[in-house]
């Protein structure tokens, strides 16, 4: 009888399949909305934009993975226990209740309803509030559908996960082809800060994915898949979790830059779109028709509600572990009722909300990330994490103000204030103090 031995080894197509998973944790259908419409925005400086929307949609999260593999999936252990928690809930709020999955809800109406609504915009007053009809009925029922999934996760959702990934894959290929043989519109106009700062203001679309600070949590969750495969060994995890990340990087890079020349070339096409998901579906109909309006439609739908339905059960668990006092059906049902009025606020409008929310915390996820890197090289990395994270926050907090409305000019002598990255210098300045320093305790030791 032969006994089962763990092994440490995976196959290349073990590797290939948990870079296609990475792939598929970050690429949620509302992914597909930021690129087009910053391509149409950016114009002529559709590359620059691109670049620096590369940097924090793509590049970060790749980084970000590597973090948490060098970290061993404790990436925020040198920090406070109550600021670690706190960042983490930050976190999971993000990319659950408050903005994530009500936009998961939202792309799904842009795209998957209202193509096929014949008036899609009448309004109606529920407890004093001005409601667009078609959204709020089409929310109601989208939320109501991911409660039930997520009260009762089975199988079925795995596997319409798994066939859902390879659909929209292939439908985004077919996308990138359409985009390269058929002649689109010559860039317009740079509109906005596309016309002066293209770069930061791509770098700053970015955020929008949310990536960045959802790969901290999926590298720990992959890091726990890996373990269940048996990958028990530090080293392993790190290479193959590296490796899966360069295999989604690599998909997502190629999905947005096709995107982004979606969005540049569509011309009239996209006249009047107010979002990338309505150009999206514009662009669709134009050059596939119906029947392609109505497949994209179906595929987009179910990936959204296969994307809600994980992100409600992984805040759930998260809470209920948390405060074990609340039951994760409650928490469940609790986040679905939350994110169905959350998504009534509209996709344009939610992602104007979220925008202070990711300029304020997305320097603190940077930050963190690089630290992850230098932790070797600091004399006391726990003062040196906990110092620059928190001057990478209140720096945060200011560009959070101004992207939110408030008056801060006072702060305008700030360095890259007016591009929104007053928090850059400072928090390489503590990087750089915290160095100079260790290198002279070092010394002194020696």
């Amino acid at each position: 009888m032969r006994h089962s031995v763990k092994n440490t080894q995976m196959t290349l197509t073990d590797t290939l399949g948990l870079g296609f998973m990475t792939f598929a944790f970050f690429l949620g259908a509302g992914n597909l909305i930021f690129p087009p419409f910053a391509g149409l925005l950016a114009g002529e400086h559709m590359f620059t934009a691109m670049l620096g929307f590369l940097i924090t949609a793509v590049g970060l999260p790749l980084i970000a993975l590597i973090a948490v593999a060098k970290a061993n999936g404790k990436i925020m252990a040198m920090l406070p226990v109550f600021a670690a928690t706190a960042l983490a809930i930050a976190i999971y709020i993000i990319i659950g209740p408050a903005f994530a999955i009500p936009r998961t809800g939202l792309v799904a109406f842009e795209i998957g309803a209202r193509p096929f609504i014949s008036d899609p915009d009448t309004m109606i007053t529920v407890a004093g509030l001005v409601l667009n009809q078609a959204q709020l009925a089409y929310t109601a029922g989208f939320f109501a559908i991911t409660m039930l999934l997520a009260l009762f996760p089975g199988k079925l959702l795995d596997s319409v996960g798994k066939v859902l990934t390879p659909i929209l894959l292939f439908l985004l290929v077919g996308l990138a082809m359409s985009v390269m043989m058929v002649n689109g519109a010559a860039p317009g106009v740079p509109q906005g800060e596309y016309a002066n700062a293209p770069l930061v203001k791509g770098v700053l679309e970015g955020y929008n994915t949310m990536d960045a600070l959802a790969s901290l949590i999926f590298g720990m969750l992959i890091i726990d898949i890996l373990r269940k495969k048996g990958v028990t060994d530090s080293a392993s995890q790190t290479v193959y979790l590296i490796r899966a990340a360069l295999i989604a990087a690599a998909g997502l890079a190629f999905v947005y830059v096709a995107l982004f020349f979606l969005g540049v070339s569509a011309g009239d096409i996209a006249q009047g779109a107010q979002n990338g998901g309505q150009i999206l579906t514009l662009y669709v109909t134009h050059h596939f028709g119906q029947m392609g309006v109505i497949l994209l439609a179906l595929v987009v739908t179910l990936a959204c509600l296969t994307t809600a339905v994980g992100l409600v059960s992984a805040c759930a668990e998260y809470f209920n572990e948390l405060l074990p006092q609340l039951s994760y059906r409650l928490l469940v049902v609790v986040f679905s009722v939350i994110c169905a009025l959350v998504a009534n606020v509209g996709l344009t409008s939610l992602i104007s909300i979220s925008i202070p929310v990711l300029m304020s915390i997305y320097p603190v996820a940077m930050a963190l990330v690089l630290v992850t890197f230098l932790t070797q090289y600091f004399a006391n990395p726990q003062f040196a994490h906990r110092l620059i994270l928190s001057i990478a926050l209140l720096f945060g907090l200011f560009d959070g103000f101004k992207a939110a409305g408030i008056d801060t000019s006072m702060l305008n002598f700030l360095p890259l204030y007016d591009v929104g990255m007053a928090w850059l210098l400072p928090t390489l300045l503590a990087v750089g103090y915290c160095l100079i320093t260790s290198a002279r305790a070092k010394t002194s030791q020696a």
